[in-house]
């Protein structure tokens, strides 16, 4: 299958560092006067045209910025482009330091650094590299929104041999790709969430559906209340939730269901791969995804969170102290965070009573009561094309069974399993009644044949 065109600015683009490479590198063995020029070859674009020159236009881009962009994104689409950096100095055998990068083992190709970047940038004059080095400091944009990371190697390297990464969900936005479905990694530590389901499918109370509109209300009418109605002055933008409650009774769907109505991805934090035992480097992990979340107007979903959000110690040992410290940062990160941060646990009791004052909603989200049940029951039951047996009675089994959302959704699969095997392919009484016995001695509960 051949590749797919590159956009007209990223091809432009492409051929313009090509040639400040070549130009610079020219500079460097000959000590010619600095040829490089620093306006790139086309304007940023007035209309979207793609995913790189979106993301140009609303990073402002300097010519420098786009300049260390493109060099991340060589090796991914014109790796070719770099093979002036392999070139060995005849008078001393091998590469230039001042190239910095590294050599893949396998293929041979290169890997641009930061060295890399400020060899192209400001070529071997210390004052303008020293200036240069401010474009990738962590407060810069162009790693405060998460489009470069610093790789380092190993902790001995000094900082200018830090690979020019692009993160997985950066590189798929600017190649026009598909930045959701990616799963969460070391570099990533969020997966996004979605539904194929729609408000009608959420079953919930009528005090915990009045709660949840609350949130779609703060989502919907944001900017009138900060910016129109003058609140900025005294509201922060952002809008913190807690959902608690037993596990299937809506709370992830909720959140779906909420990115899915205002068209805003909806990420899941992987707190295995947010905490570390390392002092610093659980608060290094949520800044640069609260960062990154920030830029993206991402909805922020942490569940189970007692595990993170647990209560404070008294802090009498190390260890105590290191938890202190990481609850305090996630306090404040939560106070600054300007989109939507929803907390779902199953143990309200687990939770840091300091995180109480900063929810503007909680929402108990409760085990559903009969009439709760019935309606799930026949929601799920009901479809035209689900073969039921004339002796199901709906209502017998949601008065019977106490169970969640989730839980009779189990109930479904596991009575389909059965049915669909046999001949006529039916699903009777029987196998609901076992399929949500089954559901309960999950849970540690009984009940009478």
């Amino acid at each position: 299958m051949p590749a797919a065109p590159k956009p007209p600015l990223l091809e432009a683009d492409l051929r313009w560092l090509a040639q400040v490479i070549e130009a610079r590198v020219e500079h460097h063995y000959a000590r010619t006067a600095d040829p490089l020029v620093w306006r790139p070859p086309s304007a940023l674009p007035r209309r979207p045209e793609g995913g790189y020159a979106n993301t140009l236009v609303s990073l402002a881009a300097t010519a420098e910025q786009r300049l260390l962009l493109l060099l991340a994104l060589a090796p991914h689409l014109a790796p070719e482009l770099l093979d002036p950096f392999l070139i060995n100095n005849p008078t001393i055998g091998r590469r230039p330091t001042a190239f910095g990068g590294r050599v893949i083992p396998g293929n041979g190709g290169f890997l641009p650094t930061v060295d890399t970047g400020l060899f192209l940038l400001a070529g071997c004059q210390t004052p303008r590299r020293l200036a240069a080095r401010r474009l990738l400091h962590p407060s810069q944009p162009l790693l405060a929104r998460g489009l470069l990371q610093l790789a380092s190697d190993s902790p001995a390297d000094p900082p200018g041999a830090a690979r020019l990464t692009i993160p997985p969900d950066q590189l798929e936005l600017l190649l026009d790709g598909d930045p959701d479905s990616l799963p969460a990694s070391e570099g990533f530590p969020a997966e996004r969430l979605s539904t194929p389901l729609s408000w009608d499918d959420l079953i919930l109370d009528p005090a915990t559906a009045e709660a949840l509109a609350l949130v779609d209300l703060w989502l919907q009418h944001a900017p009138t209340l900060l910016n129109d109605w003058g609140l900025a002055r005294r509201l922060k933008p952002g809008f913190r939730c807690l959902f608690h409650g037993p596990p299937g009774t809506g709370k992830t769907l909720s959140a779906c269901l909420l990115g899915q109505r205002h068209q805003r991805p909806v990420y899941r934090v992987d707190l295995s791969r947010v905490v570390s035992k390392w002092v610093g480097e659980t608060e290094k992990n949520l800044a640069a995804l609260f960062d990154r979340a920030q830029y993206h107007h991402w909805i922020l979903f942490f569940d189970e969170a007692e595990a993170l959000f647990s209560r404070r110690s008294e802090g009498h040992t190390a260890n105590d102290r290191h938890a202190n410290q990481q609850i305090a940062y996630l306090l404040q990160r939560l106070e600054d965070y300007p989109g939507l941060v929803i907390l779902a646990t199953n143990q309200l009791h687990g939770l840091d009573t300091a995180f109480a004052r900063r929810f503007q909603v909680c929402i108990h989200y409760p085990q559903p009561d009969a009439a709760v049940r019935l309606r799930l029951w026949q929601a799920l039951f009901g479809h035209e094309a689900l073969p039921l047996a004339a002796d199901i009675e709906l209502a017998a089994f949601a008065e019977r069974y106490d169970l969640a959302g989730g839980a009779i959704l189990n109930v479904l699969r596991h009575a389909a399993l059965l049915a669909v095997a046999r001949s006529p392919a039916l699903l009777t009484a029987a196998d609901l009644h076992n399929a949500a016995r089954s559901e309960l001695r999950k849970q540690g509960r009984f009940i009478a044949a």
